[in-house]
């Protein structure tokens, strides 16, 4: 037994036996204590302690336990002792900086709990003060190997500061970018957003230090640079949101030879629709005076002034617009004319439904378009579309038997 004797055998056993113990001691506090106080904190009713073991924050310094026990050995040791407490400090500062970090990010989860977190996020600046952490331990760790003080490592830094800036070059442009986001309130998490350069049309679910989630619609996730949201053009439909109401802008092609003079008989047709009854008795009051006024000579429709199908079915789009559930009466209700195309005559529907819900919006829009295209034809209006293979061969039917027709004809 003349090996127990040397001081480096009996100096390495010591060391086993208290990484055995230390060992078992972590052990037991990672499956059983911690197992036991996550039980505890599920029975409570706040959330913050749950959050602590699902970031593993206790588990982390948990490892704090075989460092002190470890510890308690040093004094023993002569040949190793400079060399283990090197090691120990090195992993308290590891354990520290891993601790800490989960611990920030136990903050931002706590956070996020508040409704203001769907305003400002916060994960940004905790990442960065994370990065100076990272950078602080690193220095911290290079002084303890070489014995030296911190600030005199930092000091040879400076001359390395041009480099820095260039590898944290994205870390400054995103730390900024994220500032300019929270002071403009253009962004927040939970809005919509639509930037087709980076494909993402969906909502946000996380602004960070260097990127923002977005969930497109088609559940596929788009990351876009946090400075890139300062640098281009993106658009933000929280305000829509906000506001209670969202735009229908949408046109129908009327055919332009369908428009014509009303007649009396046409009149007398639409005095039944209960929406155009105010129009119809104010319109022909005043087409009637002024006629009478300048002396019109109304045999002819070319002189004075007169109703039309056209400008009749837009007064009825305008009170039916008025009249609708759906439709939000305290915004823009607008119904005009566009500029006639070869297609034919727009006519623009502009008004806004006070349901944002995009599943709903598009609902009332076909409703109130289903109706328009429906009753166009009582104001004797067509709508303008281009031919299909189905109207041409109709179109050639109706013309063989009018051939046919006619040779019949002239045979008998």
């Amino acid at each position: 037994m003349d090996w127990l004797q040397n001081q480096t055998v009996r100096e390495l056993l010591l060391l086993l036996f208290l990484g055995a113990i230390s060992s078992i001691v972590y052990q037991v506090v990672r499956r059983y204590v911690i197992k036991l106080l996550h039980k505890f904190f599920l029975k409570t009713r706040i959330r913050w302690d749950q959050i602590l073991i699902e970031e593993g924050v206790l588990q982390s310094a948990a490892l704090l336990i075989p460092v002190f026990i470890m510890a308690q050995g040093l004094p023993f040791l002569e040949v190793s002792a400079s060399f283990a407490a090197l090691l120990l400090r090195l992993w308290t500062l590891v354990i520290a900086v891993i601790t800490f970090h989960r611990l920030l990010n136990v903050v931002v989860a706590v956070y996020n709990t508040f409704p203001i977190a769907q305003r400002v996020s916060i994960k940004g600046y905790v990442q960065v003060v994370q990065i100076a952490v990272i950078v602080f331990a690193a220095v911290l760790g290079i002084s303890i190997l070489v014995g030296q003080p911190p600030w005199a490592i930092l000091g040879g830094l400076g001359a390395l500061s041009a480099v820095l800036i260039l590898v944290f070059q994205d870390t400054i442009l995103g730390f900024v970018a994220g500032i300019q986001l929270t002071m403009n309130d253009q962004i927040r998490v939970g809005d919509w957003i639509e930037m087709p350069t980076y494909g993402a049309d969906g909502f946000v679910e996380e602004v960070a230090l260097h990127t923002v989630k977005v969930r497109n619609w088609d559940k596929s996730m788009s990351t876009i640079p946090t400075h890139k949201l300062v640098g281009d053009s993106f658009k933000n439909w929280r305000f829509m949101f906000e506001s209670g109401g969202r735009r229908i802008k949408r046109s129908i092609m009327i055919d332009q030879t369908s428009v014509k003079f009303m007649d009396e008989k046409m009149l007398e047709r639409l005095w039944k629709i209960q929406l155009l009854q105010p129009y119809l008795e104010q319109r022909t009051r005043e087409i009637e005076e002024f006629n009478r006024k300048h002396n019109i000579d109304t045999s002819s429709l070319a002189n004075g002034r007169h109703m039309t199908n056209l400008g009749t079915f837009r007064a009825y789009l305008t009170a039916y617009l008025r009249s609708h559930p759906k439709v939000h009466q305290e915004m823009v209700i607008m119904v005009r004319q566009l500029q006639p195309t070869p297609e034919g005559l727009p006519m623009e529907i502009y008004c806004f439904t006070n349901d944002v819900a995009w599943v709903n919006y598009e609902s009332i829009q076909a409703d109130i378009f289903d109706h328009i295209l429906a009753v166009i034809p009582e104001f004797e209006l067509r709508v303008f579309q281009k031919p299909s293979s189905h109207d041409l061969v109709r179109a050639a039917s109706t013309l063989a038997k009018l051939v046919y027709k006619e040779e019949q004809e002239r045979m008998t």
